[in-house]
Formats: C-alpha cells, structure tokens, sequence
C-alpha cells in the first residue's frame, strides 16, 4: 500500500500517516487515521464484492471454453486473476486500517507484494490487449492462430507477470512491520542513507510503469483500432459506433481511475525531491488524497470485467453457452439459444470483411 517509513521519525516532508515536526510544531495525524478506519474498510468491502462476483464469472466463462481464440482472450482472463488476487489482499489492509497489523512481518512482505504485483500486471495486461486489438487490423498472413502462436501467447503473458512481479519486489525486500506508540502498521521502511532517492525513485517509476506508457499505448493502438472501424466497409454504422463506443469507454475509465491517483503519486515524489510540503493541513490533505484517489484506482479491478467482457457479445454468448451446457446437464434445455457474437473481419491487407463463428478464428478480426 501507498505507506512509507523513514528511519527519521522526525522527517518533516513524509507524507505517511505518522507524526511529524512541521517548524517545530509536532503535525498529529490521529484525524487521517480516523478517517482511514472508516473510509478504507467501507470502500474495500464494496469492491470486494463486487470484484469477485464479475472477475470469478469470467475465470469460470473462459477456463470453461475448450480453446482460447485470441491472445485477448489470454489477457482477459490473466487480467481477472490478477484483480482477483488484487482483490484478496483487501481485507487484510482493511483490518490493518483499523486495528493496526497483526500478522507478523513475513505476511506483510507477502500481501505488500502481492499488492503491488498484481496492481502492476493488471495495468499491463490492460496495454497488451491494446496492442492485440491493434493487431486485429494489421495484416496477418497465417491467417490462423496455431499451436507456435499459442505459445507465443503464453510467452507474451508470463513475460508480463515477471515484469510486473519485478515491479513488486522493493515491497517484497523493504516491506515490514514498523511499531510506534499510535500503532502497529505494514509499512515500506528504507535505510536512512537511501530512503528519499529510493522512494522518489519507485513513485517515479510507478507513475511511468503502471500509468503513463499503458495509457500512451491503448490510447495510439485504440486511434488506430477507431480509424479503421470508422473505415470499414460492408458494416453497418450502428455496429461501428458500438464499437467505438467500447474503445472510448476503455480509455475513458482507465483515465477517470487511474489519473487522480497518479498525479498525487507525482505530488508525493515532487514532495519528496524538493521538500515542498511544509504545513501540517496540506500534509493531512496529500495523505487524505491518497487513499481517496487509490481507492479509485483499485475499482478499476471492479469494473474491468464489464469493459472487457460484459459490454462485448462474444463474452455474453460465451455465458449462455455455458449456462446452455450446464442446462442441458441438469436435463433443462433452453427454448431460446442466443444470436452469436459478431466479429468486423478488419485485415487491412486484404481489405477483407467478413463475419465468422470459427473457433478457430484469429487476431485479424475485432469481436464487438
């Protein structure tokens, strides 16, 4: 979580939860940890709930599937596994919002990593399907998805993962359990000697990693997914407009939750580099302001399986074939079977439109 230590315990331009001098005054901070014991546990319960419901749904709809059609598909359901195990570390920062934490150091190494992997990976899981969506209109002369470029898939995937665990490992190393006589808390603590270039340094790369370049990416791959959609012949403009529709909702929600969060990150690390932060009511603000802007950045988790699967047909005509054959196991046969999921063949290349319910269908058509 967003909460660090110096070993300097009177180190006026920290902007954690814990007291500091400000001009020789002593910044109590018993009010942000007032507000934190309410605010955090509410808002991580909701998004528990309601994470796990939308992101198992899809687990259980894709791993249901006897074939992954497209490297989308992957990252789809690696994105619900990710937020899943998001979402699992929840109730452990609630209760160590209210009651300080109480699990011992090894558990508070383990679900800060945990934390910051996941956050990471599904940041660029959220980038990779750009890029695969960007594909879906460029050339493909295969022209179908084989076992080489399956594995390919997997490759790309557990690249992503060992990126993004690599992103967590200073919480993995720096994470502990720091005592004081306000409380017990799961903090990063660095060495005096490296605690402010170190931390300015993660808050940096965080902003860059986890939010700028993925934002830099879906917004380049969906102009071009737009142009081409907006070009496409022999379809209807209802189903273009839909479709881009989707893609402005992506970026749209990704910037909505994910901007307010990093540019406090970006505030801290400027804070930090040239101890900007001097009064104790603006240090209780930037401290009130992280965890209202995180909290608004973990219901990304929330809401990625209705950007990336509800809004599409070709999820929903996955479910009801799976409640189709859990129907027909049960020995109830539906009367009405759903209108399958239509796909903008967009191969720029051959300039090719078709529709298709293969499922041996490649990246070089974009399902909406």
């Amino acid at each position: 979580m967003e909460d660090f230590y110096y070993e300097d315990d009177d180190d006026s331009h920290s902007n954690d939860t814990y007291d500091y001098n400000y001009e020789h005054t002593v910044c109590d901070k018993e009010a942000v940890r007032s507000f934190a014991s309410v605010f955090l546990p509410v808002i991580y319960a909701l998004a528990l709930v309601v994470g796990l419901a939308g992101n198992a749904l899809v687990v259980v709809v894709y791993t249901s599937k006897l074939r992954l059609r497209t490297l989308t598909d992957v990252c789809i359901l690696n994105l619900a596994i990710s937020d899943l195990l998001l979402l699992f570390t929840l109730p452990f920062w609630a209760a160590d919002a209210v009651h300080g934490w109480r699990l011992g150091v090894a558990a508070c190494k383990l679900t800060s990593f945990l934390y910051s992997t996941n956050f990471s990976c599904g940041m660029l899981m959220l980038a990779c399907i750009s890029v695969d969506r960007y594909r879906a209109v460029s050339c493909n002369p295969t022209g179908r998805s084989g076992p080489r470029v399956r594995r390919q898939w997997l490759l790309v995937c557990v690249m992503l993962w060992v990126t993004a665990s690599f992103l967590g490992l200073p919480e993995l190393i720096f994470s502990t359990v720091k005592h004081s006589h306000h409380r017990i808390a799961c903090t990063a603590k660095y060495p005096h000697s490296m605690a402010r270039p170190a931390k300015a340094a993660l808050e940096l790369m965080e902003v860059i990693l986890r939010f700028l370049l993925p934002f830099l990416v879906m917004v380049v791959c969906y102009c071009w997914v737009g142009r081409a959609l907006s070009r496409a012949a022999g379809v209807r403009r209802e189903r273009k407009w839909r479709a881009l529709r989707v893609l402005l909702a992506v970026v749209a929600v990704f910037l909505i939750t994910q901007l307010p969060y990093n540019v406090v990150k970006l505030c801290r690390a400027m804070d930090i580099i040239y101890m900007l932060v001097t009064d104790c009511e603006v240090s209780k603000g930037l401290d009130r302001a992280v965890q209202v802007t995180e909290s608004l950045a973990l219901a990304h988790a929330c809401i990625n399986p209705l950007l990336y699967a509800f809004i599409g047909s070709s999820f929903r005509g996955h479910v009801l074939k799976v409640a189709k054959h859990l129907g027909q196991r049960l020995g109830r046969h539906p009367r009405h079977v759903a209108e399958p999921a239509v796909e903008i063949a967009l191969n720029t290349c051959t300039q090719a439109q078709s529709k298709s319910g293969s499922e041996d269908q490649d990246t070089s058509t974009f399902t909406i």
